[in-house]
């Protein structure tokens, strides 16, 4: 069940919080700010993320090669360099890609 909804686009949420940060895509604040090169961001935990370019931590290691990675979301897109998964195709040609931004540029 999802009780917390969002006035502007319906989306609806299992937590409060998570409603608060979602409205901050709406209205375009980011209260949390980084000390060291003053990017901000809606949410504390990518604010924690961001933290870790500054200080160097790569907690996230690749089990085949052992690359080390800032996120848990930069690891998967490096594994799946590994298997070689491409999930992101174009419905118009068929060619397809890791990520997914490579197909919105394609």
């Amino acid at each position: 069940e999802r009780p917390f909804r969002c006035g502007e686009c319906g989306k609806g949420f299992r937590a409060r919080c998570d409603l608060i940060v979602h409205r901050r895509a709406h209205t375009g604040e980011r209260p949390h700010a980084c000390g060291v090169c003053g990017k901000s961001f809606a949410a504390s935990s990518h604010l924690s993320v961001h933290r870790r370019i500054h200080s160097g931590e790569r907690p996230f290691a690749c089990g085949e090669c052992g690359k080390r990675f800032p996120s848990s979301s930069r690891l998967i897109m490096h594994q799946q360099w590994h298997s070689g998964a491409r999930p992101y195709g174009c419905p118009e040609c068929g060619k397809s890609f890791t990520r997914s931004s490579k197909l919105s540029i394609h």
